[in-house]
């Protein structure tokens, strides 16, 4: 019975990585049309009330929701039983503590997808209010912001060591010439969040000594593109976040989803 869960659970696995490309292809397509000026920087509610807007919005809604929901699974599995043999020291418990920290993002997200889709009197439309709301209203509080200030910084400089390193390529099974394609696309996608992380625990920083607007991939992107030519960094950035949303695709069909440890 356990073993026959786990072979359902890895393709909803795989699903999650791409709700979470589908996400990210939205946030880097608008912010590389910010940084033009023919559009407005978003985050990841954002993209997804325009995601669930579209063509097919209601189809595509209750696919993000599963996806995200098991991407959120996933991630509190590989936070708990490190199944990518992080370990507990000095460096693997910051990435664990990332872990744990996107798992509880994306279940807001669910949540939030949930509310834009009308299930279970979670919300209306426009997704205002309900317990998504009120958990991002407890991350902004000031001691958790320091906390996560310090987590987000560790997987910042994880995801630039994991690019540099190619230290991604070990959790990818795939060919030779399929990773010559990879590489270039992950290392990309990579530095690019890599750098939204530590741009959001500076604002969170900032946040936690001062007080202030809460810290958001949004706010993070808006960050960048107020700083000397913002413009052009933006629009790097979005590059860099649509190469990100590539590599979510490519894991979503390579990644190595390693259940084998996980007592069910």
């Amino acid at each position: 019975m356990a073993n026959e869960v786990k072979n359902w659970f890895r393709p909803l696995a795989r699903a999650g990585y791409a709700a979470r490309g589908l996400i990210y292809a939205v946030i880097g397509f608008f912010a590389a049309l910010a940084a033009v000026g023919s559009g407005r920087t978003m985050g990841s509610r954002d993209a997804l009330s325009v995601l669930f807007s579209g063509v097919g919005g209601s189809v595509i809604a209750y696919l993000l929701i599963a996806g995200l929901i098991f991407y959120s699974l996933w991630r509190f599995i590989q936070a708990g039983f490190d199944t990518d043999n992080h370990g507990t020291g000095a460096k693997g418990l910051p990435i664990r503590g990332g872990l744990l920290v996107s798992g509880i993002t994306y279940g807001v997200l669910a949540s939030y997808s949930l509310s834009l889709a009308g299930v279970g009197g979670l919300g209306s439309g426009g997704g205002e209010g309900g317990w998504a709301d009120t958990l991002a209203g407890f991350v902004g509080a000031r001691w958790v912001a320091a906390a996560l200030a310090i987590t987000l910084a560790g997987v910042g400089v994880a995801h630039l060591i994991k690019a540099v390193g190619k230290r991604y390529a070990r959790y990818i099974n795939a060919d030779d010439k399929t990773m010559r394609v990879i590489h270039p696309i992950a290392k990309t996608g990579l530095i690019a969040r890599g750098i939204i992380f530590l741009v959001l625990a500076f604002l969170l920083a900032t946040r936690s000594v001062r007080g202030g607007e809460q810290a958001s991939s949004k706010a993070a992107l808006e960050f960048v593109q107020g700083l000397p030519l913002g413009w052009l960094l933006l629009s790097l950035m979005g590059v860099g976040l649509i190469a990100f949303a590539a590599y979510s695709f490519a894991e979503a069909i390579y990644r190595r989803v390693d259940l084998d440890d996980v007592r069910i």
